[in-house]
């Protein structure tokens, strides 16, 4: 992606203006309407284009214009233009933009001004829309794939040399946004034959092997044994596939700084185990290890954009399988924090790998640690898909993480947790139980792992009903990518 001055008048396959409702042409309207002797305003005069949120029209332009195209974009009122509305109208730019021949365009809607939003957001938006929507799933099919045109150039207008300086490191940050949210997504849409914990422990030493920037470790499963992580191992051991635990240490700073500690789960298939799920939708349980993509997503996109920042990314990466081997309901396991834990569900398998995990992370001297899991139903049933649940030990972690979602659009909403939660995991022959009952069960499960993070900064994001879509749609989304990395800029900013 590139950047070109809007006064250059740079010749492009399609120049995408946004037009606000009522004859309200905005900054770039009214440039590019001089240009074209009144054409934009013609139209709106005539009632032939609205401008209500997100319509569009593409019109071709005679030769000797600056663009081969010029593609109208709904603004909505300018009184209701904001952060959603403006990604609502990128959205539908690079919608109609993927139907046309156009090599290349210009985005003039940056030039709009955004509540909140300064050029470098505006244009690490157009980066992040732009690149979701270029996004191809990994498909196994054999029948011949059509040959797809894709836009070689996004180029984002600016108004002078200051605005064109913040558009480039907008663009930058979107553009290395745009590919750690596509490489969680590759991941989690794999299938589970493809995606085992061994291919997610190579796809980490491959970014190793990219960047320099960070160091890859996997231990196998006589490593997690020599570090006695006696939940982990329970949840692996009905599988024939062995486990891993997958680290991702990014440096890009010299400063010696206590690292920033994302914590991922990932089970690459949940059967429930012993306690069996039922067997529609069981099929959707490949995205269980949608927490571990995102970690990692989440490390590839700071260091393409050489955040300087300390990050450690750990994935306790497993099959969850039914066998003669499996771990069994009231079985009794060992932590590696040396806790016991009475299994009363084998569908309750996250919140072991996780606890492990973040003993292990206690090596690193966090500064925080935040953990990502496709956790619980509960989470859906509270939150529905649209927004993650946020539980923390910290107000001021979870208030960093709420904004940061706020400012990516990439929403998480904090849930209660404390004694209350965890008086409903007392176990008569453990130290604690690894389920409490239906009644608020996203609230246990983070109580649960809030056990093994006493004297941590912690928070837990439980995005069950955010990491992945069901339906026609059926696919990753890649969350919470763009939360994580927003949460990591601005805590980079802050050192």
């Amino acid at each position: 992606m590139a950047i070109i001055d809007a006064k250059a008048r740079a010749q492009t396959g399609c120049a995408v203006v946004g037009i606000y409702e009522n004859g309200d042409l905005g900054i770039a309207g009214r440039h590019l309407d001089k240009q074209l002797a009144g054409l934009i305003t013609g139209l709106q005069g005539s009632g032939d284009f609205a401008a209500k949120l997100a319509d569009s029209l593409m019109l071709p332009l005679p030769a000797g214009s600056s663009a081969s195209r010029l593609l109208l974009v709904g603004l909505g009122t300018r009184a209701a233009f904001g952060r959603k509305q403006y990604r609502k109208a990128l959205l539908s730019s690079a919608q109609a933009l993927a139907k046309t021949g156009a090599d290349d365009a210009v985005i003039y809607l940056a030039m709009e001004p955004v509540p909140d939003l300064d050029m470098q957001y505006r244009a690490r938006i157009v980066a992040e829309v732009f690149s979701s929507q270029a996004y191809k799933i990994p498909d196994l099919k054999t029948s011949p794939k059509p040959k797809a045109r894709r836009l070689a150039n996004i180029n984002v207008a600016a108004a002078d040399a200051r605005a064109l300086k913040a558009a480039a490191e907008g663009l930058r940050m979107g553009a290395a946004i745009g590919s750690g949210v596509a490489f969680a997504r590759d991941l989690a849409n794999l299938p589970p034959n493809v995606c085992t914990p061994t291919y997610m422990g190579n796809r980490a030493l491959q970014l190793a092997k990219e960047f320099p920037s960070i160091k890859s470790k996997v231990l196998d499963e006589s490593g997690i044994k020599a570090l006695k992580m006696g939940a982990f191992l329970a949840v692996t051991q009905g599988s024939v596939e062995p486990p891993r635990l997958i680290v991702c240490e990014y440096r890009g700073t010299r400063k010696n700084t206590a690292p920033i500690c994302l914590i991922g789960k990932g089970i690459t298939f949940d059967s429930g185990g012993i306690s069996l799920k039922d067997p529609p939708a069981m099929d959707e349980m490949k995205f269980d290890m949608s927490g571990g993509a995102a970690v990692l997503g989440a490390v590839r996109a700071i260091a393409a954009m050489k955040l300087p920042i300390h990050v450690v990314a750990i994935v306790a990466a497993a099959e969850n399988m039914p066998s003669g081997a499996a771990v069994k309901p009231a079985d009794i396991v060992t932590t590696m924090s040396g806790q016991t834990v009475e299994i009363l569900n084998t569908d309750a398998e996250g919140r072991l790998v996780l606890c492990d995990a973040i003993t292990y992370s206690r090596r690193y001297k966090p500064a925080a640690v935040v953990d990502v899991a496709t956790l619980t139903g509960a989470c859906i049933v509270a939150l529905g898909n649209h927004v993650s649940g946020l539980m923390s030990n910290t107000p001021a972690l979870a208030q960093e993480l709420e904004t940061a979602g706020l400012r990516a659009d990439d929403r998480a909403w904090r849930l209660p947790i404390g004694e209350e939660y965890v008086d409903q995991l007392k176990s008569n022959f453990a130290d604690i139980a690894n389920v409490g009952g239906r009644e608020g069960g996203a609230c246990t499960a983070a109580s649960f792992l809030g056990k093994f993070a006493k004297d941590l900064q912690w928070a837990h994001l439980d995005v069950a009903g955010t990491a992945w879509l069901s339906g026609a749609q059926k696919g990753s989304t890649g969350r919470p990518v763009p939360l994580l990395v927003d949460f990591l800029i601005h805590r980079a900013k802050a050192s």
